[in-house]
């Protein structure tokens, strides 16, 4: 019987179960506050990329396009004024364009060979749906009415000067993407031309 507990001898390199449970819930604790930590870090990070990324696609996307034809007015042989409809694009938020007076809620730029102007003059009327504030939201459409600079060669050029002549609009909402307008006025200066 000696011989069958020999080998139960006492034995001081052992490791008792006691131990083993100790160091494996150190092991435990140790990985899940580490753990712990590199997601919260990689959560933070995501969430920053996630706003970083929300913002560079809300300022490099349209949030207002043209809706229909610009309409040019002439008088004498000039072109005094340019009238563009205005909507929003699909999916966009609500875009306030404010109006000449609003400290740059919306600028509009005019340019053609002769001529930049960065901040033109210019009104805006609602039409079909409205709510009567100036934030134009889904199903509205405003109407842009631009005064075509008078050092402009479409106000201060001879008949020659006007025709045929290419210019450049530019609508600049405060959030969103720059919408480009470009035009030519046709052969023959009308009371109002549909520039195409």
């Amino acid at each position: 019987m000696k011989g069958i507990f020999s080998i139960f001898r006492k034995d001081e390199k052992a490791f008792t179960g006691l131990e083993s449970a100790i160091v494996l819930t150190a092991f435990v604790v140790v990985a899940a506050v580490f753990s712990y930590v590199v997601l919260g870090a990689g959560f933070t990070t995501s969430d920053t990329a996630k706003k970083t990324i929300d913002e560079g696609v809300k300022q490099t996307t349209s949030s207002v396009e043209l809706s229909g034809d610009v309409i040019a007015l002439g008088a004498s042989n000039k072109v005094t004024n340019l009238i563009m409809t205005l909507q929003l694009t699909a999916g966009q938020s609500p875009v306030d364009i404010g109006d000449d007076s609003d400290a740059g809620m919306m600028v509009i730029s005019y340019s053609d060979s002769a001529t930049y102007l960065a901040n033109t003059t210019w009104t805006k009327t609602f039409i079909g749906d409205s709510d009567g504030d100036a934030v134009l939201e889904q199903h509205e459409k405003v109407e842009i009415n631009v005064t075509v600079p008078t050092n402009s060669k479409l106000q201060s050029g001879t008949v020659t000067d006007v025709v045929n002549r290419e210019f450049r609009l530019e609508v600049k909402p405060k959030i969103g993407a720059i919408v480009p307008i470009t035009r030519v006025t046709p052969a023959q200066i009308d009371t109002v031309m549909n520039l195409r």
